[in-house]
């Protein structure tokens, strides 16, 4: 074999040296983790290890959690997945996507580990290792690790965390996870060690979590019961049982801001309120609720894909657009959609068209994806859930994008929804950021 000589290389390589994209288990990735000396009591210095898992939220909570780190002075570690334009996006240090040689350094020590152990790995074991490596070598204090799926038997679980947290438990990736809120709460509830703490985010617990609580004698935290928040018109109001603080509002739900601050303030971390005032401020999430001006037309683009995160991305869509719509009663909405044929796009469309939006009209492609529902598809399941649609359709994304900028002007607001892929290959036609593969 020809060793990779790029990330490029390298990614396309890690792709197919196992037999399937996914492959939850730990046994065999952990031989190859002893191999690298990246497990928890295998590091140089100990780090305080955030783990979080959760339907949705994962990417605006962990982002928070590293800026406020990053803010309190500690050497801070972030792993997120997936990425929306560069797959160096995925692992930061204090803020910094990494480089391509250090992404290539680690790539090839997993590989030479790998080979050490003779097994096969997939893409993302491969590559979620490879972060850990880079974290070790860096001697970061503080990792903050996003769960790809699940929880239990995801790679990331192989970092023994000091701070668990669960944003929310919705019904998604059936297949793998199973179809009830009880199946997926088990699952998610798997990055429990004994006598961790928990931070769970919603009000509604599932009773498999509650019984992963209790065989591990976790402490919890959880949304609305220890702590809660009341937005403002400028600020918002952080309480649990010790403290009530006013917070500046941040670019990210903030439901996902008081999830990742009652993280802070139960780990044993030193976070002052300074620090959690500037992380708010500064923190911002590409394609959540990202508000942009681009072309000179009013820009949403958020990676909702699912009816949880098509539910977040309205607790903030419809009062902008409600206070826009009084400014501009003129203004017109186009939605430029696209999802994968995996998803439940029955159930987001159904819960689109609760919300009574005056949907000027629909612009659709193809994502380029193995997985992409081909526009056909859409178009019927658009004009299926919600009869009288205008649905525009163009071979690709590019091309509806181009679409939607021609069919709008100024005053109008374009809201770029449906899937991290939708939100990459929107913004490269946009040219926001380079195709990777160019």
């Amino acid at each position: 074999m020809t060793t990779p000589q790029t990330v490029s290389d390298w990614l396309v390589y890690m792709q197919n040296i196992h037999v399937s994209a996914i492959d939850m288990g730990l046994e065999r990735v952990l031989p190859v983790a002893y191999e690298l000396g990246i497990l928890k009591q295998d590091l140089p210095n100990t780090p305080y290890v955030f783990t979080v898992a959760g339907t949705n939220g994962k990417g605006s909570t962990t982002a928070l959690i590293s800026q406020i780190c990053t803010t309190a002075g500690y050497k801070t570690a972030l792993y997120q997945s997936p990425h929306l334009i560069s797959f160096n996006e995925r692992i930061k240090i204090n803020g910094t996507d990494v480089d391509d040689q250090t992404l290539i350094k680690a790539f090839n020590a997993c590989e030479q580990a790998r080979l050490n152990c003779g097994l096969s790995l997939s893409f993302f074991e491969m590559t979620t290792l490879a972060a850990f490596w880079i974290f070790k070598h860096a001697n970061c204090d503080v990792w903050v690790l996003e769960v790809g799926l699940g929880g239990r038997l995801d790679v990331v679980n192989i970092i023994d965390p000091d701070m668990c947290v669960i944003t929310n438990i919705g019904i998604d990736h059936t297949d793998w996870l199973g179809d009830t809120r009880e199946q997926i709460g088990f699952e998610k509830a798997g990055i429990l060690r004994q006598n961790s703490t928990l931070i769970f985010g919603e009000t509604d617990m599932p009773h498999s979590v509650k019984a992963v609580i209790d065989d591990k004698q976790a402490i919890c935290y959880q949304y609305g019961v220890d702590f809660e928040y009341v937005d403002n018109p400028d600020n918002w109001l952080y309480s649990n049982v010790a403290l009530t603080l006013a917070l500046p509002k941040p670019a990210i739900a903030t439901h996902n801001a008081s999830i990742a601050i009652s993280a802070l303030l139960a780990s044993k971390l030193t976070i002052g309120t300074d620090d959690i005032c500037q992380g708010l401020s500064d923190v911002h999430l590409s394609g959540r609720f990202d508000k942009r001006v681009v072309a000179g037309k009013r820009w949403v683009f958020d990676v909702g894909h699912n009816e949880h995160g098509i539910k977040f991305l309205m607790a903030s869509f419809m009062p902008y657009w409600q206070a826009l719509a009084q400014t501009n009663p003129h203004a017109k909405l186009h939605f430029l959609f696209s999802m994968l044929a995996d998803k439940d796009i029955d159930k987001v469309l159904s819960l689109i068209r609760s919300y009574g939006l005056p949907i000027h009209a629909w612009h659709i492609g193809k994502i380029d994806n193995v997985r992409a529902m081909n526009v056909a598809q859409l178009h019927k399941k658009i004009t299926t859930n919600l009869p009288n649609s205008t649905v525009f359709g163009y071979d690709t994304l590019a091309l509806a994008t181009d679409g939607v900028l021609n069919a709008t002007d100024e005053n109008d607001v374009i809201l770029c929804f449906g899937s991290f892929y939708t939100i990459s290959e929107s913004m490269m036609a946009l040219g926001l950021a380079k195709d990777p593969r160019t």
